[in-house]
């Protein structure tokens, strides 16, 4: 198998409606405890609301040949230990088919971009799984909190 570049656009969720039910299929295979038939979360709702553009949420997608492979969202609020903290990147997830290939690594520069666009100084994220990636993309360790029973490590990037 080749690890290639993929040639990966990233755009505006806003820009991509049609992707919706599948990045809800997605998010429920992903996260079932949350997202699942009786669990707190909504994927669909979470979803639309981060069709944002020019205000907070706003979510940006990777697409492969018109496929959706990724998604990630930039959103007011995320770890409840540090409600001062604003933005936080999230909903960070890349089909499973498509892992260890970059694209996460794409999608969480995007967010980067789209927090500098809306004027903001620093990025924040919450991870339980992602950490090296974040360290290699130049983001700060801040500490480690819990967050709906997992340990989260907390990040921070200056922009």
């Amino acid at each position: 198998m080749s690890h290639d570049h993929l040639q990966v656009r990233i755009g505006l969720l806003a820009d991509h409606p049609g992707v919706l039910p599948h990045l809800q299929q997605l998010f429920e295979a992903e996260w079932p405890d949350y997202y699942s038939t009786g669990g707190p979360g909504d994927a669909a709702r979470d979803l639309a609301a981060y069709c944002g553009r020019d205000a907070l949420p706003v979510g940006v997608v990777a697409l492969l040949d018109g496929e959706v492979v990724g998604i990630a969202a930039l959103k007011a609020a995320s770890i409840d230990a540090y409600p001062q903290f604003t933005p936080w990147a999230a909903a960070g997830l890349v089909a499973p088919q498509w892992r260890g290939r970059g694209i996460g690594a794409q999608l969480i520069l995007a967010l980067e971009a789209q927090a500098m666009r809306l004027g903001h100084g620093a990025i924040y994220a919450g991870t339980a799984t992602a950490g090296s990636l974040m360290r290699r993309l130049g983001w700060e360790y801040l500490d480690t909190t819990p967050q709906h029973g997992v340990q989260v490590a907390v990040f921070r990037k200056r922009l």
